[in-house]
């Protein structure tokens, strides 16, 4: 998952894009320039960006801040982004979101077959952890397709170029605007821009929360590819032990020890039950679970 290339796209609002873009600037140092869209090239010619998305609430004072191509070591300096985006001025509302990209070059159809499986597999109980809210979950982020996963364990495609027709159900040509690039998994991006792209999150300028995202997903990418195979079958989720479920992901993928210990903080916040226990602890000798008195 280290060596994984990747970008941000974090959609703020509350702000105008020049505010937002000299907030980068403070981080990043170079320049800044613009009009519509502002530019911040940094201090080693990577261009950050502050772009208009109308999607968002205010078309003034909103702003979708797309990063350079970055590498895990550039985690930090992603974290200081944020907060000074934050420090500026600029908020998240409901209309906002977060898309994480991988970079696909490393993936041929069998690591793209293991990841489609893998999120179909964990879907339920992803769109639960990070708290998904239905509006975005009917339009922008929807669950991978049941006929795309048939028609991957049917026909067992061996190339990219059979695994795109299966996705577009067709000979459809890719596109920035293809309809199906509204999936929490794109794969749409794949073969328009070479990229994975993963739209669950929703908008946040917790730096905290931005770091787990993104190793969530580079460790998601990283199991996929290294996988000799994947289950295709979606797991049903159970609420009282999703806090647990969702712990033994982590740790299957990998996130384990103190450099993933706030990742796991973030992405088990929302859940229910215990983390240690998949049923509740229970008594050592009657066999019954603990419960507190008045």
């Amino acid at each position: 998952m280290r060596d994984f290339r990747f970008g941000i796209e974090i959609e703020t609002v509350g702000q105008t894009r020049e505010v937002v873009a000299r907030a980068i600037q403070t981080v990043v140092g170079g320049t800044v320039s613009g009009f519509d869209t502002w530019e911040v090239r940094d201090a080693h010619g990577r261009v950050w960006k502050a772009m208009p998305d109308g999607s968002l609430t205010d078309s003034y004072r909103s702003a979708e801040v797309v990063s350079p191509i970055l590498h895990y070591g550039d985690l930090e300096t992603l974290q200081s982004v944020v907060r000074a985006i934050r420090k500026a001025g600029a908020k998240v509302d409901a209309s906002c979101g977060i898309h994480i990209h991988v970079d696909a070059s490393r993936f041929d159809a069998k690591g793209l077959v293991n990841l489609a499986k893998l999120v179909h597999q964990q879907e339920d109980l992803i769109v639960h952890a990070l708290a998904i809210q239905a509006r975005r979950l009917d339009r922008y982020t929807k669950l991978l397709p049941t006929g795309f996963i048939d028609a991957i364990e049917r026909t067992k495609p061996k190339t990219r170029e059979e695994l795109q027709r299966l996705w577009y159900g067709g000979e459809a040509r890719p596109s920035r605007y293809n309809s199906t690039r509204y999936h929490g998994l794109n794969l749409n991006s794949v073969w328009y821009r070479g990229t994975i792209e993963f739209r669950w999150s929703e908008g946040t300028l917790h730096a905290g929360q931005v770091k787990a995202y993104v190793q969530f997903v580079l460790a998601l990418a990283a199991k996929a590819l290294g996988a000799k195979a994947a289950a295709g079958r979606k797991r049903r989720l159970t609420l009282e032990s999703g806090r647990y479920d969702m712990r033994v992901l982590l740790l299957r993928l990998g996130m384990i020890g103190d450099e993933f210990k706030t990742a796991r903080l973030h992405l088990l916040s929302k859940l229910s039950g215990s983390a240690a226990w998949k049923h509740g602890r229970r008594d050592s000798l009657t066999g019954e679970a603990p419960h507190s008195e008045g």
